[in-house]
């Protein structure tokens, strides 16, 4: 058993009990900052109820001083299903606002600053953004729409008093769409829906509000949530309207909404500083820095800060658990958002989300504090890691070819930096020193954080992905989603069929207007994994997959994962054209002619069950009546490619991925072909007996 964040956690095992019942518990949480029997001795930030300010605990709050509020300043988040056009309509708020000059050249998604983010057309990181309208301040946060990178959300609702949220006018509101809207409503943020492109050919804005309204319904919103304001907007066009009747002209209509809904900031008179981190971010001058909203008193250059931290038990026991530090500091830079720019400023007062420095060891979650009166906020909970994978040392004879980091030192040095500024990774040792356990939210995350250390240099190795188990009442379960499978009605056997074998239970299916049909799974994460390759295939690249967490339910049993073997290279040498062409009858080849392989390299799939050693580099004999010339004739078909994430996916768990920044291979764990038939031996509870090659 792994001891964690999930409570009794352990490895998925064949032989535990099978069950196809639905997932009954929400998935766990994981808390970051101050314990709460901490607060419980921490005055109130203010003694009038409101839900979108984190709350302390009981203290004489009458001390403090009147409750004022900042009527020159919104914090709002937009939140929406990906690639429903929230970074779009940032781009013409900006636009339209005056942020850019009128000759000033802009990108499109401006917002969308990483290569990875432009590539992929998502927001993976949320980014704070600031206009001003009608004298007011708007802090706007766009925040991811993948479900993956949920802990952003999570942590940008934190700095929010209102969620302008948008549902794609055709596609109605889907998987993530439920999950941002019920992270907000259980703050009781108040909601400003947005149906956006309306000009698509396939709009049904009609259809679509009442779909959002059963979606409120379903959420358990209450008689004010329910009442939400609506405005219809093009962000393509930068237009918004209350009327569908009425075709709007700019973005006017949307941004007067946005500051009558959008509480103004509240704060207690006299109250000590609070601020409570929620992102951290670095600049090479001065060092980490703290990013947060202020909820109560003021911060300036200069002054001296202070936070309170619950010690972590440590392995060498040198750390008593519960132990309450105090870490000391004093600020040294202070900034805040202008336009899409970080400027530096002076001083800072309640509602502004800013960037502080001073503090090298601060860390989600942290509350920086007055040291004269320290009033540490609640802890931040998110929810817990559902996937795990191993990254390890590149061992290949083609290691440190490419690459500029290659040890254990160097990848285990990264891999804390990223949990640093992601509570949503964790990173835990092995039995081995050369490989670390990574857990997150999903594939994509993973993927995603395997690619940036790919194009920073590291060269390292991949496992598949694993399910995080935990034991309830002698119980085992495991992670649910619910995933939305968008088809033409062509194929709706092909899927039934394959999410069937993946223990997938058909929730609902509804027919949209152009006649595509859309279906509802529920399914263990366990099958997902490896499907979206399969989906592509079996639909003819028509199908659109989204999925959400569902939580934990029982174990769903055996799930059929990859039916067919792989061909793995028996030597180490150049591949040869001859050689790949007498092997295409055998399977499908990922690799080219002229390629370096090794030893334990995988080159291809294999067309029948079972894994099949390959010679790849054998040549052509040369004589007098067989030349070399006929070798021109051959004619090879393209080998499959390779990304990053259909390497993940179609792995098997005795096989790796390897990463170099220029090239992405498959392998065998062990490398030797006797050390694997070593090792079938074993697992089968036999003598190893001697594999077929070709």
């Amino acid at each position: 058993m792994l001891a964690g964040a999930l409570g009794s956690e352990q490895r998925a095992q064949p032989g535990a009990p099978d069950s196809e019942s639905a997932p009954a518990r929400r998935l766990p949480k994981r808390s970051i900052g101050i314990p709460r029997d901490v607060c419980d001795n921490a005055p109130p930030m203010t003694d009038i109820a409101r839900s979108t300010m984190p709350a302390s605990s009981d203290h004489d709050s009458t001390a403090a001083g009147s409750v004022s509020i900042r009527a020159d300043l919104r914090n709002l988040a937009i939140v929406a299903h990906v690639d429903h056009g929230k970074t779009t309509l940032v781009d013409a708020m900006l636009r339209q606002t005056g942020t850019f000059r009128a000759n000033q050249a802009v990108v499109d998604r401006v917002l969308d600053s990483g290569d990875l983010e432009r590539e992929k057309g998502i927001t993976i990181l949320a980014k704070q953004t600031t206009i001003d309208h009608a004298g007011i301040r708007l802090n706007i946060v766009d925040t991811p729409g993948h479900a993956d990178f949920g802990g952003e959300v999570e942590r940008s609702l934190l700095m929010v008093d209102s969620v302008l949220l948008l549902v794609d006018a055709a596609e109605g509101p889907l998987p993530q769409t439920r999950y941002v809207l019920q992270k907000a409503m259980a703050r009781h943020l108040p909601v400003v829906v947005a149906i956006n492109k309306i000009d698509r050919s396939d709009a049904r804005p009609s259809e679509v509000l009442d779909e959002i309204y059963e979606l409120f319904m379903d959420l358990g919103a209450d008689e004010h949530q329910i009442e939400f304001p609506v405005v219809y907007t093009n962000a393509k066009l930068g237009t918004a309207t209350r009327s569908l009747d009425d075709p709007g002209s700019d973005l006017a209509p949307l941004l007067d909404l946005l500051v009558e809904v959008t509480p103004p900031p509240s704060f207690v008179e006299g109250h000590p500083l609070q601020l409570l981190v929620t992102n951290l971010s670095a600049n090479e001058y001065v060092g980490r820095m703290a990013v947060g909203r202020i909820w109560n008193g003021r911060i300036r250059i200069g002054q001296r800060i202070t936070v309170l931290r619950e010690e972590a038990d440590d392995t060498a026991g040198s750390v008593e658990p519960g132990r309450v530090v105090t870490i000391s500091g004093t600020v040294t830079a202070l900034q805040t958002a202008h336009g899409i720019d970080r400027v530096d400023i002076a001083e800072a007062g309640p509602g502004d989300i800013v960037s502080v420095a001073g503090l090298p060891e601060v860390t989600i979650g942290d509350t920086l504090t007055d040291p004269s009166d320290p009033r540490p906020l609640p802890r931040l909970d998110v929810d817990a890691p559902t996937l795990s994978m191993t990254f390890g040392v590149n061992t290949s004879p083609l290691s440190g070819r490419e690459g500029k980091f290659v040890t254990s030192r160097q990848i285990k040095a990264r891999l804390d930096r990223e949990t640093l500024g992601n509570v949503s990774i964790e990173v835990r040792p092995t039995e081995s020193g050369d490989t670390f356990e990574v857990r997150g939210r999903g594939e994509l995350q993973l993927a995603v954080l395997i690619e940036q250390m790919r194009r920073e240099g590291f060269e390292l190795t991949a496992s598949r992905p694993e399910v995080l188990l935990r034991t309830v009442d002698d119980e085992i379960q495991e992670p649910y989603e619910r995933i939305t499978i968008d088809i033409p009605p062509d194929y709706i056997g092909a899927v039934q069929e394959a999410l069937a074998a993946r223990k997938g239970r058909l929730d609902q299916m509804t027919t949209d207007a152009d006649g595509r049909v859309r279906m509802e799974f529920v399914l263990p994460v366990r099958g997902l994994i490896g499907y979206r390759g399969q989906l592509l295939t079996d639909t003819r690249g028509t199908a659109l997959l989204h999925q959400i967490g569902e939580g934990y339910g029982p174990w769903a049993g055996e799930v059929t994962h990859r039916t067919n073997g792989v061909l793995v290279a028996d030597r180490t040498g150049v591949s040869n054209a001859f050689g790949l062409f007498n092997l295409e009858e055998r399977g499908e080849l990922f690799i080219g002619a002229g390629e370096e392989v090794y030893e334990g390299m995988i080159i291809g799939e294999c067309s029948r069950s079972g894994d099949m050693n390959v010679n790849a580099t054998k040549a052509k004999q040369l004589t007098n009546i067989r030349t070399h010339s006929h070798d021109e004739s051959l004619r090879l078909t393209p080998p499959r490619p390779l990304t990053l994430e259909s390497a993940i996916e179609f792995i098997a768990t005795d096989e790796l991925v390897e990463v170099t920044p220029q090239s992405i291979r498959l392998r065998k764990r062990s490398l030797a072909e006797h050390q694997r038939r070593r090792e079938r031996g074993r697992e089968d509870g036999s003598r190893p007996t001697e594999g077929y090659s070709a």
